[in-house]
């Protein structure tokens, strides 16, 4: 996955925005205000950080060299991921659209319904 593409893969999420709250370098995209991913889209190798359940996020660090616990973020429920190829694209791009999902679950019904997402989504 390029920088480009996972990019516009964030930002095709209903609501989703890029802000750059820690410098013009690092990309923060979020949903109703709340960061979902996080990148320096410069960056070589290309890392994303992700919003990820507990539970899953250690299964994935144990079963993939390039998830590691989030850099600089709680790393109970963020994952760094490294896309340097080694890691299936379907894989990669579940864990965003899980991200997305874990965010938009803990925003106001009335915000929920605003993006069109529904429980029945996750």
């Amino acid at each position: 996955m390029t920088a480009a593409s996972l990019r516009r893969r964030c930002l095709a999420f209903p609501g989703a925005t890029e802000e750059f709250p820690f410098g013009e370098g690092v990309s923060v995209f979020k949903v109703a205000g709340k960061m979902f991913a996080l990148s320096i889209l410069a960056s070589r190798p290309l890392k994303v950080s992700l919003k990820c359940e507990p539970e899953l996020a250690s299964q994935l660090r144990v079963s993939y060299q390039a998830i590691q616990p989030g850099y600089h973020l709680n790393k109970r429920h963020w994952n760094t991921v490294t896309l340097d190829g080694s890691l299936p694209n379907e894989l990669v791009l579940g864990m965003l659209e899980d991200s997305y999902d874990l965010v938009v679950a803990n925003l106001p019904k009335a915000t929920q319904e605003s993006l069109g997402w529904t429980a029945e989504k996750r």
